[in-house]
């Protein structure tokens, strides 16, 4: 039992370790990249990038399944859907790693359309969990407004990248809402680990 109650606030160290390298490269790119246009990919064309976000998002990947061993422990069935969305969201975190972006108005190389793919792959992985994690195992009406919220701004960042192939049709958003959608991802990752310890006191979130 004690080791159990110490994996969720393990899962949240990780993902507040993940913090710190990208906080750093939004500090040290400034007159480099722009918040705005530049994705958070964009990153490993700064000195020490590229480590800096494998550091990042392999950090990030590691918290992710710490709370997913800390859920099985607390009774989510090991099979089943909710179980395969955190395993493609921690999956998709470890590739876009290793295989990194192209600049930006370059031709798509393999490992450019690998990272796009896997990106793809989280930001529709994690808000489903999200949903049905509220709706299945743990009643939080928290973790179900930042699983929709997620959901949402991962689809208005799809279709911010129509400004990209066409860009006639308005200024670059992508790096704003990728921002916006990955602050949203970092609360609701919090967001589970708090309703997760509040269900094993037997509070209701």
């Amino acid at each position: 039992m004690k080791r159990q109650a110490h994996l969720a606030p393990l899962a949240v160290a990780g993902i507040v370790l993940s913090l710190f390298p990208i906080v750093y490269l939004h500090v040290a790119s400034i007159g480099q990249l722009s918040p705005i246009t530049h994705t958070i990919s964009d990153y490993i064309f700064v000195r020490n990038g590229t480590g800096l976000l494998a550091v990042t998002a392999l950090s990030l990947a590691a918290g992710s399944i710490v709370l997913l061993v800390a859920l099985f422990r607390a009774g989510l069935p090991r099979r089943g859907l909710i179980t395969v969305l955190l395993g493609l969201w921690a999956a998709g975190l470890a590739v876009a790693a290793m295989f990194p972006t192209d600049p930006t108005g370059t031709p798509t190389s393999f490992s450019g359309a690998v990272h796009r793919y896997a990106g793809a792959v989280m930001f529709v992985s994690l808000p489903l969990a999200g949903v049905l994690i509220s709706r299945r195992f743990i009643p939080s009406t928290t973790v179900r407004r930042l699983s929709f919220a997620s959901g949402i701004t991962s689809v208005v960042f799809l279709l911010a990248h129509v400004s990209v192939f066409f860009p006639g049709n308005g200024a670059v958003l992508l790096g704003l809402v990728e921002r916006v959608l990955f602050a949203i991802l970092y609360g609701l990752l919090f967001a589970l680990a708090a309703a997760l310890l509040r269900s094993r006191r037997g509070v209701s979130a």
